[in-house]
Protein backbone atom coordinates (compact mmCIF):
# COMPACT_ATOMS: atom_id res chain seq x y z
CA UNK A 1 0.00 0.00 0.00
CA UNK A 2 3.11 2.53 0.82
CA UNK A 3 4.16 1.79 -2.42
CA UNK A 4 0.60 2.84 -4.05
CA UNK A 5 0.38 5.61 -1.91
CA UNK A 6 3.41 6.97 -2.89
CA UNK A 7 3.31 6.16 -6.90
CA UNK A 8 0.06 8.28 -6.47
CA UNK A 9 1.78 11.10 -4.98
CA UNK A 10 4.46 11.22 -7.85
CA UNK A 11 1.40 10.91 -10.31
CA UNK A 12 -0.14 13.93 -8.88
CA UNK A 13 3.18 15.76 -8.24
CA UNK A 14 3.65 15.30 -12.41
CA UNK A 15 0.33 15.83 -13.12
CA UNK A 16 0.00 19.27 -11.49
CA UNK A 17 3.09 20.20 -12.90
CA UNK A 18 2.18 19.12 -16.37
CA UNK A 19 -0.58 21.08 -16.08
CA UNK A 20 1.72 24.62 -14.94
CA UNK A 21 4.22 23.89 -18.10
CA UNK A 22 0.75 23.05 -20.45
CA UNK A 23 -1.14 26.85 -19.18
CA UNK A 24 2.59 28.75 -19.03
CA UNK A 25 2.78 27.64 -22.85
CA UNK A 26 -0.35 28.97 -23.96
CA UNK A 27 -1.58 32.16 -21.55
CA UNK A 28 1.89 32.77 -19.83
CA UNK A 29 2.38 33.03 -15.95
CA UNK A 30 0.23 35.39 -15.02
CA UNK A 31 -2.65 33.94 -16.58
CA UNK A 32 -1.74 30.66 -15.30
CA UNK A 33 -4.23 30.84 -12.18
CA UNK A 34 -4.57 27.89 -9.12
CA UNK A 35 -8.49 27.73 -10.52
CA UNK A 36 -6.91 26.61 -14.31
CA UNK A 37 -3.95 24.24 -12.95
CA UNK A 38 -6.54 22.42 -10.97
CA UNK A 39 -8.74 22.28 -13.88
CA UNK A 40 -6.07 21.06 -16.39
CA UNK A 41 -4.66 18.69 -13.64
CA UNK A 42 -7.96 17.08 -13.02
CA UNK A 43 -7.36 17.46 -9.57
CA UNK A 44 -8.69 19.28 -6.05
CA UNK A 45 -7.27 22.87 -5.30
CA UNK A 46 -5.84 21.01 -2.32
CA UNK A 47 -3.40 18.70 -4.06
CA UNK A 48 -1.00 21.56 -4.69
CA UNK A 49 -0.87 22.78 -0.93
CA UNK A 50 -0.78 19.15 0.08
CA UNK A 51 2.35 18.19 -2.56
CA UNK A 52 3.99 21.97 -3.02
CA UNK A 53 2.44 23.68 -0.50
CA UNK A 54 1.34 26.66 -2.48
CA UNK A 55 1.21 27.82 -6.41
CA UNK A 56 4.79 29.52 -5.75
CA UNK A 57 6.48 26.72 -4.96
CA UNK A 58 5.07 24.58 -7.63
CA UNK A 59 5.63 27.26 -10.34
CA UNK A 60 9.57 27.01 -8.90
CA UNK A 61 8.76 23.22 -9.65
CA UNK A 62 7.83 23.16 -13.05
CA UNK A 63 10.92 25.79 -13.83
CA UNK A 64 13.09 23.31 -12.37
CA UNK A 65 11.16 20.24 -14.08
CA UNK A 66 11.80 22.09 -17.65
CA UNK A 67 14.82 22.86 -16.85
CA UNK A 68 16.31 19.04 -16.02
CA UNK A 69 13.96 17.87 -19.20
CA UNK A 70 16.14 20.11 -21.31
CA UNK A 71 19.38 18.87 -19.68
CA UNK A 72 18.40 14.86 -20.33
CA UNK A 73 18.05 15.25 -23.63
CA UNK A 74 20.65 17.01 -23.75
CA UNK A 75 23.00 14.37 -21.67
CA UNK A 76 21.38 11.91 -24.14
CA UNK A 77 22.40 13.62 -27.33
CA UNK A 78 26.33 13.80 -25.75
CA UNK A 79 26.02 10.06 -25.33
CA UNK A 80 26.02 9.32 -29.04
CA UNK A 81 28.89 12.90 -29.96
CA UNK A 82 32.32 11.60 -30.84
CA UNK A 83 35.04 11.73 -28.27
CA UNK A 84 36.35 15.21 -29.63
CA UNK A 85 35.62 18.56 -28.16
CA UNK A 86 34.63 19.89 -31.15
CA UNK A 87 32.07 17.07 -31.34
CA UNK A 88 30.22 17.23 -27.98
CA UNK A 89 30.51 21.52 -29.26
CA UNK A 90 28.42 20.51 -32.95
CA UNK A 91 26.22 17.85 -30.73
CA UNK A 92 25.15 20.69 -28.04
CA UNK A 93 24.69 23.50 -30.89
CA UNK A 94 22.52 20.78 -33.35
CA UNK A 95 20.48 19.65 -30.03
CA UNK A 96 19.50 23.14 -28.94
CA UNK A 97 18.27 24.01 -32.09
CA UNK A 98 16.90 20.81 -32.53
CA UNK A 99 12.70 20.93 -33.23
CA UNK A 100 12.09 18.41 -30.29
CA UNK A 101 14.05 21.26 -28.10
CA UNK A 102 13.20 24.82 -30.41
CA UNK A 103 9.89 24.61 -30.79
CA UNK A 104 7.30 26.98 -29.67
CA UNK A 105 5.66 25.30 -26.54
CA UNK A 106 9.53 25.19 -25.18
CA UNK A 107 10.45 28.94 -26.24
CA UNK A 108 6.76 30.11 -24.88
CA UNK A 109 7.66 28.50 -21.33
CA UNK A 110 11.51 29.40 -21.29
CA UNK A 111 10.41 33.08 -21.94
CA UNK A 112 7.41 33.28 -20.10
CA UNK A 113 9.93 32.03 -16.92
CA UNK A 114 12.58 34.27 -18.06
CA UNK A 115 10.40 36.79 -17.81
CA UNK A 116 9.81 36.34 -13.94
CA UNK A 117 13.28 35.90 -13.65
CA UNK A 118 14.23 39.26 -12.27
CA UNK A 119 11.76 38.86 -9.68
CA UNK A 120 11.99 35.53 -8.50
CA UNK A 121 15.84 34.37 -7.73
CA UNK A 122 14.34 30.42 -7.82
CA UNK A 123 13.24 30.96 -11.20
CA UNK A 124 15.93 32.86 -12.65
CA UNK A 125 18.50 29.75 -12.12
CA UNK A 126 16.57 28.19 -14.39
CA UNK A 127 16.39 30.08 -17.37
CA UNK A 128 19.53 31.84 -17.29
CA UNK A 129 22.08 32.04 -20.25
CA UNK A 130 24.93 31.95 -18.18
CA UNK A 131 23.45 28.81 -16.24
CA UNK A 132 26.80 27.32 -15.05
CA UNK A 133 25.68 23.61 -15.91
CA UNK A 134 25.46 24.40 -19.53
CA UNK A 135 28.34 26.96 -19.43
CA UNK A 136 30.33 24.21 -18.00
CA UNK A 137 29.86 21.93 -20.62
CA UNK A 138 30.72 24.23 -23.01
CA UNK A 139 33.73 26.00 -21.55
CA UNK A 140 35.37 22.78 -20.81
CA UNK A 141 35.49 21.24 -24.27
CA UNK A 142 36.65 24.73 -25.23
CA UNK A 143 39.01 24.66 -23.11
CA UNK A 144 40.20 21.24 -24.43
CA UNK A 145 40.29 22.60 -28.41
CA UNK A 146 42.03 25.98 -27.56
CA UNK A 147 45.00 23.60 -25.39
CA UNK A 148 45.33 21.32 -28.50
CA UNK A 149 45.19 24.53 -30.82
CA UNK A 150 48.07 26.25 -28.87
CA UNK A 151 45.89 29.44 -28.73
CA UNK A 152 47.68 32.55 -26.98
CA UNK A 153 45.69 33.37 -24.34
CA UNK A 154 43.81 29.85 -24.19
CA UNK A 155 41.86 30.92 -20.87
CA UNK A 156 40.42 34.21 -22.58
CA UNK A 157 39.91 32.08 -25.84
CA UNK A 158 37.72 29.42 -24.24
CA UNK A 159 36.34 32.25 -22.36
CA UNK A 160 35.07 34.17 -25.32
CA UNK A 161 34.18 31.19 -27.62
CA UNK A 162 31.61 30.02 -24.88
CA UNK A 163 29.83 33.25 -23.82
CA UNK A 164 29.73 34.04 -28.37
CA UNK A 165 28.22 30.36 -28.25
CA UNK A 166 25.64 30.42 -25.71
CA UNK A 167 24.74 34.16 -27.31
CA UNK A 168 24.24 33.21 -30.75
CA UNK A 169 22.40 30.08 -29.38
CA UNK A 170 19.63 32.57 -27.24
CA UNK A 171 19.46 34.83 -30.50
CA UNK A 172 18.08 32.42 -32.49
CA UNK A 173 16.00 31.31 -29.70
CA UNK A 174 14.69 34.94 -29.79
CA UNK A 175 14.41 34.93 -33.60
CA UNK A 176 12.52 31.81 -33.16
CA UNK A 177 10.06 33.41 -30.95
CA UNK A 178 9.81 36.31 -32.74
CA UNK A 179 9.34 34.52 -36.39
CA UNK A 180 8.69 30.76 -35.61
CA UNK A 181 7.61 30.27 -39.30
CA UNK A 182 10.52 31.98 -40.86
CA UNK A 183 13.02 30.66 -38.75
CA UNK A 184 15.91 28.32 -40.30
CA UNK A 185 17.34 25.70 -38.07
CA UNK A 186 20.15 24.79 -41.09
CA UNK A 187 21.14 28.35 -41.50
CA UNK A 188 20.94 29.14 -37.68
CA UNK A 189 23.70 26.27 -37.11
CA UNK A 190 25.51 27.49 -40.61
CA UNK A 191 26.05 31.08 -38.73
CA UNK A 192 26.95 29.76 -35.31
CA UNK A 193 29.39 27.30 -37.05
CA UNK A 194 30.82 30.11 -38.91
CA UNK A 195 31.81 31.70 -35.64
CA UNK A 196 33.04 28.49 -34.30
CA UNK A 197 35.51 28.44 -37.47
CA UNK A 198 36.86 31.84 -37.68
CA UNK A 199 38.03 31.41 -34.10
CA UNK A 200 39.19 27.54 -34.48
CA UNK A 201 39.18 26.77 -38.50
CA UNK A 202 41.40 23.52 -37.70
CA UNK A 203 38.44 22.30 -35.89
CA UNK A 204 35.13 23.50 -37.14
CA UNK A 205 34.10 24.50 -40.76
CA UNK A 206 30.65 25.66 -42.06
CA UNK A 207 29.41 21.85 -41.62
CA UNK A 208 29.94 21.42 -37.89
CA UNK A 209 33.10 20.06 -36.35
CA UNK A 210 35.95 18.97 -38.02
CA UNK A 211 36.92 15.47 -37.78
CA UNK A 212 40.21 15.05 -35.76
CA UNK A 213 43.30 13.79 -38.06
CA UNK A 214 45.39 11.00 -36.43
CA UNK A 215 48.27 11.98 -34.73
CA UNK A 216 52.01 11.88 -36.65
CA UNK A 217 53.43 8.67 -36.21
CA UNK A 218 50.27 6.51 -35.92
CA UNK A 219 50.06 3.41 -37.64
CA UNK A 220 48.20 3.29 -40.14
CA UNK A 221 45.16 1.12 -40.56
CA UNK A 222 45.16 -2.60 -41.67
CA UNK A 223 43.85 -3.44 -45.06
CA UNK A 224 40.65 -5.16 -45.45
CA UNK A 225 40.76 -8.56 -45.97
CA UNK A 226 39.91 -10.01 -48.90
CA UNK A 227 36.65 -12.02 -49.72
CA UNK A 228 38.99 -14.33 -52.02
Amino acid sequence: MAGKREQNREQNRQALIGAVLDSVAEKGISETSVSEIIQRAGLSRGMIHLHFGGKDNLVQAAAHHSSEEYYDGLEALLQTAGDSPQERIEMIVRGDLSERVLNRRNVNIWYAFRGESRNRTAIAEHSDTRDGRLRGMIHNAFSRIVREAGTPDASGAARDATHGTLALLEGMWTDFLLHPDRFDRGEAARIIFRFLAAMFPAHFSLEGAVQPQPSKGAAPAAPAASDS
